[in-house]
Formats: structure tokens, sequence, C-alpha cells
């Protein structure tokens, strides 16, 4: 069974044909999925489709890139949506210096309210991060080292479709964060996802689509949907030198223990 850890239903790309979507999904061997809001109105309509379906789970927050301060009246409306039990992570939430549409100061202040929203509800969070390293790195560990109830056997989260170095990679591991690995993982030129692969353990890897967003190849171009999952899965097996089953058992497996999902299928 694979995981789409990254996958965000919740969008309007899927309103029209979401039933197709997701037999679509199931019949490519996804059994779970975690889809992400970036808006209050995107983390509810997660919490809203993860009720309706039983192999579906929410992250609830606010995207670096949304505009607008996030206030009081948000971070009290999240702490109360949050308490569903199928919310099981912050997120997506992080630093985004390649856009350019938010004021840096106003995306750090978001992404530490957040943090700390984390830390109060004891989730993991789904970390956005580009070209923001330098910042956005110093306040993950800042957050981290101020925690101690944490159990010692869960990552502090995951950053999120990592496109980072295989050094920055090696920094976020030995802190326990995972590494999501999406599409590009599948593309001609992969930058560094190559060299995390076949020289980090499979143990600290999550696999997602980003759908609609990221779609491998070849279907570049195109609507991304869970249903790819297997082809990322594919290229992991292939640089890893791991077979394609013990890839999917692995991740699986971590996602589960990431989000606390215990026996589930």
């Amino acid at each position: 069974m694979l995981f789409d850890t990254h996958c965000h239903l919740n969008l309007n790309s899927f309103q029209n044909d979401l039933d197709q979507v997701l037999l679509d999904a199931r019949g490519n061997d996804v059994g779970l999925i975690v889809m992400p809001g970036v808006d209050w109105e995107t983390s509810l309509s997660a919490v809203h489709l993860a009720e309706m379906h039983p192999n579906l789970y929410a992250a609830i927050g606010v995207h670096p890139t949304t505009p607008g301060e996030i206030g009081p009246t948000i971070l009290r409306d999240l702490k109360t949506l949050a308490q569903n039990p199928k919310v099981v992570a912050i997120g997506e939430i992080g630093l985004d210096y390649y856009h350019e549409e938010v004021p840096h100061d106003q995306q750090k202040r978001m992404f530490q309210a957040q943090l700390e929203l984390a830390g109060e509800l004891d989730l993991p969070v789904i970390v956005h991060h580009r070209s923001s390293w330098d910042d956005l790195w110093p306040m993950l560990q800042a957050w981290t080292r101020q925690l101690d109830h944490r159990p010692a056997s869960r990552p502090w989260g995951v950053l999120h479709s990592f496109e980072g170095t295989l050094a920055m990679a090696q920094v976020a591991v030995g802190d326990d964060f995972l590494l999501g690995i999406s599409g590009p993982i599948t593309y001609r030129h992969p930058g560094e996802r190559d060299l995390m692969v076949k020289n980090l353990k499979m143990d600290h890897f999550l696999l997602e689509t980003d759908s609609p967003y990221l779609p491998p190849a070849p279907f570049r171009g195109k609507r991304n949907e869970p249903k790819y999952l297997h082809l990322i899965a594919e290229k992991m097996a292939e640089f890893s030198g791991l077979s394609l089953a013990e890839t999917a058992r692995i991740t699986t497996e971590n996602g589960k223990q990431l989000f606390n999902l215990g026996e589930l299928v």
C-alpha cells in the first residue's frame, strides 16, 4: 500500500470528479491520503472531506503565500478545528521567498504562530519552504528545542516536497524531520533528490504527489492525481536499490508514525 502524505483534494481542481479520482487512487494501491489546508476555507474543506472518507485525513493551516496577517481569530478557529479526530497535523505552513507575494516578516510571524499552535496541540507540522532555508531552519530548531513532550519515536514533522541540498537534508533528518519526495524526482534533472535517496535511509522519507501540482513524468503539464504516486515510488526504489514493495512499506509506515495513525490499513 502507498500513502500519499500531501495531496490537495480539498481544492477546487477536484470538485467535479473527486469520486473517480479516489477510485483511481485505490486502483493504484494508494490506501491513505493526507490533505493539507492552505487557508481557513481549504482547511475546513479538508476536514469535511476526511469525515466523509475513512482513508482521508486532514492537516489544517495557513500557507505562507496567503495574504494577510494571521490573527487571534483564525488561530482560535484552527485550534477548535484541530479537535476533530481526522486532523493529524498543522500545515501547510512555512516560508516562501521564491514568489515574493507576502513580506518576509509577515510570513515569519504566521509561521511562528502556527508552530506554537502545533506545539500546544502536540501535532506534527507539514512545512513548505522555497528559497527560505536560512530563515526557516533556525525557526524550526528553536521550536523543537522548547518542546519536551513529543514521543521519542515520532518525528517533528515533514519538509514537504523537499528541494534543498543533500547537506540540508542531512541536517533535517538529524533533527528528526522527514523529507517529502514528490514528482520532480522523476524529472530528467531531479536536482539533488536522487543523491538524497541514494545517501539516506528510506526511514527518512515520505511519498507525496502534491496534487494537483508537480505531476511526475510523463504527465507534466497535466493535473496531478494521487493515482500517479506509484511513479514516484518506483523512482525512489530505483535510486535506493530497494524493491518497490519495500519502498512502499517503509514510506507508508513512516507516514503512519508521523501522523499517529497506528495500525490502519
